[in-house]
């Protein structure tokens, strides 16, 4: 049995809601599209992770997710995150930087960045076990 935190668990990180960006992404040919008009937009950079992997491009795939991997980190501090604490999945708008968070692991495993890949999927779990079971299935 896990021992009870006494001390509480800080509130949950809710990033705000972009629908501009988000209707911008979803109405790109192209996910860089989207990217580019929008630059903080961690779910556009998450999209071009996964096609890079997805055509087999581990470095490729490893630059587009730490991008917005690092844009996500920012945007949660400027929401009130102290660097631990929940990010729920199932509030849409984090849903971005944690694809990001989770391709991040996913592309340094497949370029031998073992200790990345642990601390990915540590930070993804401790963040969210909802993402965990939607990302990983």
């Amino acid at each position: 049995m896990a021992p009870e935190n006494l001390l509480g668990e800080p509130p949950a990180t809710l990033l705000p809601l972009s629908d501009e960006a988000t209707a911008a992404l979803a109405a790109a040919a192209d996910p860089a599209e989207a990217a580019a008009r929008y630059p903080a937009f961690c779910a556009a950079w998450a999209a071009l992770a996964q096609r890079a992997l997805a055509a087999g491009d581990p470095v490729t795939g490893y630059a587009f997710a730490r991008t917005g991997y690092h844009r996500g980190l920012d945007q949660l501090r400027r929401a009130g995150w102290h660097g631990h604490g929940p990010i729920p999945w199932e509030h849409e708008p984090n849903q971005g930087f944690l694809r990001s968070l989770y391709l991040l692991g996913e592309a340094a495993a497949a370029i031998g960045e073992d200790d990345e890949a642990a601390r990915c999927r540590e930070f993804l779990a401790d963040s969210s076990r909802a993402a965990v079971v939607a990302l990983r299935g």
